[in-house]
């Protein structure tokens, strides 16, 4: 592992934590004394996803990771609670088998974020939903206030 700052590859773990996908290691580097984080998943093999038209594309855990990324944007949530939500929707999709609707995506990471903060729920599901006017943000957040 190279140090981030100084370019080294002498390094030493100091903690190492286990998160359901995702190993997360605290490490420090040995010629410049500096700690940094690294995470660890396991590597799988890709699989598809269905679009609405029908279409088929491979998955690409960086879009879904920036449209949450996005739906969290200036909102009280951790980047550590974001990487672990993206890690068990993707463990999730991966147990569904080869091939994912994006809908059945869209479901996951919108009841991941209802969990976590209604209002990056409420921008993710516009967008997923394709809210087009305002009567449809009032409907949803009236249904979130029920609850």
């Amino acid at each position: 592992m190279l140090c981030p700052y100084c370019l080294s590859d002498e390094t030493k773990v100091i903690d190492k934590r286990d998160n359901e996908s995702l190993t997360k290691r605290r490490r420090e580097c040995l010629k410049c004394s500096r700690r940094f984080n690294t995470l660890e998943a396991v590597d799988r093999p890709d699989f598809r996803v269905i679009k609405k038209d029908g279409r088929r594309e491979n998955f690409d855990y960086e879009k879904l990771k920036r449209g949450v990324l996005k739906a969290c944007e200036k909102r009280p949530v951790s980047s550590e609670k974001i990487e672990k939500m993206l890690a068990k929707t993707e463990e999730r999709l991966r147990k569904r088998g080869r091939e994912v609707k994006s809908s059945l995506i869209g479901d996951i990471v919108s009841s991941e974020l209802k969990k976590i903060d209604k209002v990056a729920y409420i921008r993710f599901a516009s967008v997923y939903r394709d809210f087009a006017e305002l009567e449809d943000f009032n409907k949803e957040i009236k249904e979130l206030v029920k609850k």
